[in-house]
């Protein structure tokens, strides 16, 4: 989300408009072996697997959300994703999983007309803020569990998404905002929980996003962290987790991409560079993406996030 957004309706659907008007102008073929690869993860229960095991809500998340950007989800795949949300209870999640619930029934209804929330009581998003508001701690963010003492800046952008699906709003905005400002660092970029050191791109990518929706982003907070991802610049392309990792990954490089477009620097990497890094590390022939040049197989995962980065790379 840039500055000038003015807050962060749905930014989950705007994000996902962004990258697929990108990707359309990709190759065809290029699609739809990625397509094929994300369709084939589905297990017969309806949702998508990991590297392992059966499927999930975090990758089924990951899945739905790639498949979004890239056609939609045909309706048999749609009405057994369908299935497998119904036989989940989404007020016993954690915030990760409950948002890739929510989306993912977001996603379904439009596929399908019909879906899990419209059989949901009225009452619903009122329990599932009460659920959320539990794992609020004394220092404004939100943690990933009731028993956790402080908060956590990832913990906290999921549970503001999952508001902002359910068109809540936070309570103490404002100690949400500070909370936020308590986790930057000297370097410029955020860290995910207060005795960290060292900022970490991804920590810096939410934070830049949520004080963003919630309008505490200013110039000087701006410049600050490009500054930071100026430092975790790979010589491969794309982005670094953090200083001391000296190689690039999918999902930094995409978080990294993001918030410097977002930012108004879109000339932080040369495009050409990060597509090398992507057609050349990331991308599979036999379809899907990889965590890293290092990474041995593709998973649903890492196949968002590379058809992310060429979504962005392409808007």
């Amino acid at each position: 989300m840039g500055q000038g957004d003015g807050g962060s309706v749905m930014y989950l659907m705007r994000l996902a408009d962004r990258v697929s008007r990108g990707l359309r102008k990709l190759p065809v073929e290029q699609l739809v072996r990625h397509r094929e690869f994300l369709l084939r993860q589905q297990c017969d229960a309806g949702g998508f697997r990991g590297r392992e095991g059966d499927g999930d809500l975090y990758y089924t998340g990951f899945a739905v959300r790639a498949l979004a950007v890239t056609g939609g989800l045909p309706a048999e795949n749609a009405a057994r994703l369908h299935e497998f949300l119904k036989s989940a209870d989404p007020l016993s999640l954690n915030a990760v999983d409950l948002l890739s619930w929510l989306y993912s029934a977001f996603v379904v209804e439009a596929s399908r007309g019909v879906g899990v929330l419209s059989d949901r009581p009225e009452e619903f998003a009122a329990e599932v803020v009460r659920s959320l508001l539990q794992l609020r701690t004394a220092d404004g963010g939100f943690s990933r569990t009731t028993e956790g003492a402080a908060g956590s800046t990832y913990q906290s952008f999921m549970c503001a998404l999952v508001f902002e699906l359910l068109g809540q709003q936070i309570p103490r905005r404002n100690a949400l905002v500070q909370f936020l400002y308590d986790r930057q660092r000297e370097d410029g970029g955020f860290v995910e929980i207060a005795p960290m050191k060292r900022s970490g791109t991804n920590p810096t990518a939410a934070a830049a996003a949520l004080l963003t929706s919630l309008g505490a982003m200013d110039d000087e907070i701006a410049e600050d962290v490009l500054g930071f991802l100026t430092d975790v610049v790979s010589s491969e392309g794309g982005f670094q987790a953090n200083t001391r990792i000296p190689f690039a990954d999918g999902l930094s490089t995409f978080t990294g991409l993001l918030t410097a477009q977002d930012l108004g620097r879109r000339d932080l990497i040369p495009a050409e560079q990060i597509l090398a890094y992507v057609r050349g590390g990331l991308e599979l022939e036999s379809g899907g993406f990889r965590g890293a040049v290092w990474d041995q197989q593709a998973d649903v995962e890492y196949t968002f996030y590379g058809l992310g980065i060429l979504g962005l790379l392409y808007s």
